[in-house]
């Protein structure tokens, strides 16, 4: 039996606390930032705000109390949306262990430093606590509400300590999750976090109602701007041929559950940016957030990244999407 923290009750959060809980050996704390969150769910053992329809077993304790969640546990999952993820950890740092194991299903790049999830962790930890945590990475194709029904998925855990992603294979893999490991942290970690980039022009693409060629498009020119950011930063191109890279792609940028798609759709049909994100009641598109930041990488590595300058085009300076997608299909021809 595994002691699992979960930082973060969202959907995604929640998610994961279903299909571990259901291996039925472990045990199984789901933290929440507002107590009123945790409160929600104790009172009802379902998440009503973030995912309801799901029933929370007995092994799954809710609480609001951070020390509470973290002291007993062998593994820390963190679920938390990405601009949280360094306060939380400065938090944390005074209460971690250097024998718990850190894995970040977090996808996203901080934007002051451009910093990946795993890095950001990694940084606050060495700066107040003074070493450097065991961390691994879980990412791929995956949709929250799929996950809580127990229908199959697979995902990737990635470390460059091979006994720890083992580990997290060994304790998260059930019937209806399959882990695979990779040891190409930065390449899983990059191909979660920009993907959400591109579902939202995909998004805005079918809200122009470009067509079916304007989508597919997007999609493998896509993969080849995450891929080349991925290898500028130390990645493997063939990690991004894998679950956490085409295959995290092609499910944000086509999927109905998709939030970033959905926000690109909204932008698309003429609506403002502010007033879709409230409309999200709470819930996060991560890519809005990680746009900016992962232009800040590209530059920083000299990589081009004509999608990605695009919506920060729209998403920053209101550039209208049409005028976006026309500055695409115009750039000087070049070989594939």
């Amino acid at each position: 039996m595994s002691r699992i923290a979960i930082l973060g009750s969202g959907a995604w959060g929640t998610a994961l606390a279903l299909i571990l809980a259901r291996h039925g050996d472990h045990d199984i704390t789901l933290w929440s930032h507002g107590a009123h969150i945790s409160k929600i769910i104790r009172d009802n053992a379902e998440n009503t705000a973030y995912l309801p329809g799901f029933a929370l077993p007995s092994n799954i304790r809710s609480t609001a109390d951070l020390a509470s969640a973290v002291n007993a546990a062998d593994i820390i999952l963190s679920t938390m949306p990405s601009e949280y993820v360094r306060a939380v950890y400065e938090q944390l740092a005074p209460h971690w262990s250097p024998q718990q194991f850190l894995v970040s299903a977090t996808k996203g790049i901080e934007d002051a430093t451009h910093q990946r999830m795993s890095e950001v962790i990694a940084d606050v930890i060495r700066t107040t606590a003074g070493y450097t945590p065991k961390i691994a990475v879980l990412s791929g194709p995956t949709f929250a509400y799929e996950v809580a029904a127990g229908q199959p998925t697979a995902m990737t855990v990635a470390s460059t300590d091979a006994a720890l992603a083992e580990r997290i294979q060994q304790d998260f893999s059930s019937p209806r999750l399959r882990v695979y490991t990779n040891e190409d942290v930065v390449g899983v970690e990059l191909g979660g976090a920009v993907k959400n980039v591109i579902a939202i022009a995909t998004g805005i693409a079918a809200g122009l109602e470009l067509g079916h060629n304007a989508m597919a498009a997007l999609i493998t020119r896509g993969i080849a701007e995450v891929t080349r950011l991925a290898v500028a930063c130390g990645g493997r191109r063939e990690t991004l041929a894998g679950l956490s890279g085409i295959g995290d792609l092609v499910l944000t940028c086509t999927g109905s559950l998709s939030r970033n798609r959905t926000v690109g759709i909204a932008l698309g049909q003429g609506r403002k940016l502010d007033e879709i994100l409230k409309s999200l009641g709470g819930k996060v598109a991560e890519g809005v957030r990680t746009t900016p930041a992962a232009l800040g990488l590209a530059r920083k590595y000299n990589v081009e990244m004509p999608i990605t300058e695009q919506m920060d085009a729209i998403l920053r300076t209101g550039k209208h999407p049409r005028d976006a997608m026309r500055d695409l299909m115009s750039r000087p021809g070049r070989d594939e």
